[in-house]
């Protein structure tokens, strides 16, 4: 696997209001936070790009929305935002692509020349999926760091109810299979990078 000298690594919605599991339910994948905070480092001490991605929910009883202290980057994130010597992007965003947030991060990405983008962060089958998602329609080289994501389960139609490991495997299979992105691991990324 080749990392790009400017691959941006994409960290997705890694905020407070997501500790709350009374709101969420059970997570998967304890070591996620973990993994997110590896990649950032070795995404710094290389230089490379970071963008940083919130979600402002207008949700009024959201823990990640606007103005509450769920909305807050999760301390881990928030100690090593400005700390590399590259490039950094804050987007914020309030649905679930960080494509569609502000400011344009299409427009910050072709500006920058990048054409590969590594995607970490919360939730695995929804923000983060999407991202990488339409970062695959978009024609970037979209590497989604499995296990420097988690999300919780849930509930959908005809009374159907999935685990959060459940979903999160299905997210693997449908952006792996479905070519929108490689699924690969931290450390996979990290020894690539030359972490």
């Amino acid at each position: 696997m080749d990392i790009a000298e400017n691959a941006a690594l994409v960290v997705v919605d890694v905020q407070k209001g997501f500790e709350e599991l009374g709101f969420w339910g059970e997570r998967n994948n304890p070591e996620a936070d973990d993994n997110i905070a590896a990649l950032i480092d070795a995404w710094q001490a290389s230089g490379r790009p970071v963008v940083f991605v919130r979600h402002d929910s207008s949700g009024p009883r959201s823990p990640l929305r606007t103005g509450y202290q769920g909305n807050d980057f999760k301390e881990y994130v928030q100690e090593r935002r400005g700390r590399g010597p590259g490039a950094e992007l804050l987007v914020t965003k309030t649905v679930n692509s960080a494509f569609l947030g502000t400011p344009d991060l299409g427009a910050w990405l072709t500006a920058q020349g990048i054409t590969q983008i590594v995607v970490a962060g919360i939730q695995t089958n929804m923000c983060a999926e999407t991202t990488a998602r339409m970062g695959g329609n978009l024609g970037y080289d979209v590497l989604f760091a499995y296990d420097a994501t988690y999300t919780f389960g849930l509930e959908g139609p005809f009374g159907w109810r999935r685990s959060a490991e459940e979903l999160a495997q299905a997210s693997a299979v449908s952006l792996h299979g479905g070519g929108f992105a490689r699924v690969v691991t931290t450390k996979e990324i990290v020894g690539a990078a030359g972490g």
